[in-house]
């Protein structure tokens, strides 16, 4: 598991860092001994992830890149969903997201980012929590009252922002108008200048989650708007229809 999570932080250094990185410059952000890292690095070299870009310093191969293509092109879900969420986009002009529940979060499994200059912008992979996200709440307001309940008794609803619903009451009162309305809005409850509405599409079994976000002050203006959108993809989805 650590090994795992290490292979994971050397990638993760060099995309946040954006440039090639020498041995020292790793181990001192992975906070592990040089000795270690060497023996780490040394494995992503000789599979070819990582090559020597002069005598000090190290970069990645397209080798990651090539295998995520590859493995993303034959994603069942993203296959059957990314002409619907391009089409969302360019209908909203805003960021569209499709996630749905690992463990007591979402993640996000694909983000296509809005047209606008002034967007929200996420990334792939992302995690979130369910009681502060609009997927989160459609994956809560999904669930059968019992299990709803057993979940709001055991979890503590952490204040995101100062606009997260942080009682039982207040956010089990939400998820009640979510289910009425068919779909489910945060106003700034995750990020503070940010709003989105969601709604569950069922895909081969599967309960997933679409949000439309974008800057809260546009969003109220649009949200029946977007969420008409929002509600017509789900119903061709769901009927089968093939993506625009």
């Amino acid at each position: 598991m650590k090994t795992a999570g290490r292979t994971l932080d050397v990638f993760e250094a060099f995309e946040d860092i954006g440039k090639p990185l020498t041995l020292s410059d790793l181990a001192r952000r992975l906070e592990m001994p040089v000795s270690s890292c060497h023996g780490l690095i040394g494995t992503l070299k000789a599979r070819g992830y990582l090559y020597a870009v002069n005598r000090r310093t190290l970069y990645p191969t397209r080798r990651i890149l090539e295998m995520a293509r590859r493995i993303v092109a034959n994603d069942p879900m993203l296959e059957r969903m990314a002409g619907f969420l391009e089409r969302l986009r360019d209908d909203t002009g805003e960021t569209v997201i499709l996630g749905k529940r690992q463990d007591d979060a979402v993640i996000y499994l694909d983000v296509v980012e809005g047209s606008r200059t002034i967007r929200y912008s996420a990334k792939p992979g992302e995690l979130k929590p369910l009681h502060s996200s609009a997927i989160g709440k459609v994956i809560l307001g999904g669930m059968p009252p019992a299990d709803l309940a057993a979940w709001l008794a055991r979890r503590p609803l952490d204040a995101v922002t100062e606009n997260t619903l942080v009682t039982a009451e207040s956010l089990a009162g939400d998820l009640a108008a979510g289910r009425e309305r068919g779909y489910h809005v945060t106003r700034g409850e995750n990020v503070a200048d940010v709003m989105a509405v969601a709604t569950a599409i069922h895909l081969n079994g599967e309960p997933l989650g679409v949000a439309v976000a974008g800057p809260l002050e546009r969003m109220k203006s649009d949200i029946a708007a977007h969420a008409e959108r929002l509600l017509a993809m789900k119903s061709a989805v769901e009927a089968g229809e093939e993506h625009p």
